[in-house]
């Protein structure tokens, strides 16, 4: 099992790692979930998308197991800054209601959102456990690499029981709402004790 983060100014390096995780993304958004979003060549994507991103793999063997998405609270490109945020500001028509946070979005060059994320749904149960902690130990270590110390996401409403399990330091920032398939709950994920 592998990790691997992409950028633009890497995706060169690494076949089609880049698209498959495309793939594996339309895979379990809009195929497993149901989920109305953007997609071409088999590849779901959105505005997000852009050279301001990092996204992890988790892969094995040219198949991916695992991903998720990084983009800076820092962001901007044209109207859009990044999900959570313009979800407060109203700029995603409502799709993500607009007082999902107790307070003002974060605009911080330490904070990071993280989004997408997904485990495929072809991973055994047997193996999700240890993909999870890979995913944990790549979010630490991209963090780390653009200078992030905390991450912020817009996560399942079960987050608490995973993600102690996973070592996460992580609290809630919003309350819980109701989103397409389930609830789900804004969290700040404090990755500093990890960054030695």
């Amino acid at each position: 099992m592998q990790t691997t983060t992409l950028s633009f100014s890497n995706i060169h390096n690494h076949g089609e790692l880049f698209a498959n995780l495309f793939r594996a993304r339309k895979q379990s958004f809009i195929v497993q979930k149901n989920w109305d979003l953007p997609e071409a060549e088999g590849m779901e994507f959105d505005q997000y998308d852009t050279p301001q991103s990092r996204w992890i793999a988790i892969h094995d063997l040219g198949q991916v197991l695992a991903g998720f998405r990084l983009t800076p609270t820092t962001a901007s490109c044209g109207i859009y800054s990044y999900m959570i945020r313009d979800a407060q500001k109203g700029i995603l028509g409502g799709t993500i209601p607009q007082d999902l946070l107790y307070g003002d979005a974060p605009v911080d060059a330490q904070t990071w959102e993280c989004t997408r994320v997904f485990v495929n749904h072809s991973v055994p149960q047997m193996l999700r456990r240890k993909v999870h902690f890979n995913m944990v130990d790549a979010m630490t270590s991209s963090a780390r690499d653009v200078g992030a110390s905390r991450l912020i996401a817009l996560t399942a409403g079960n987050w608490e029981r995973w993600y102690g399990r996973c070592g996460l330091d992580a609290e809630a920032i919003g309350r819980k709402m109701w989103i397409d398939d389930g609830h789900f709950q804004c969290v700040s994920i404090n990755l500093a004790a990890k960054m030695h």
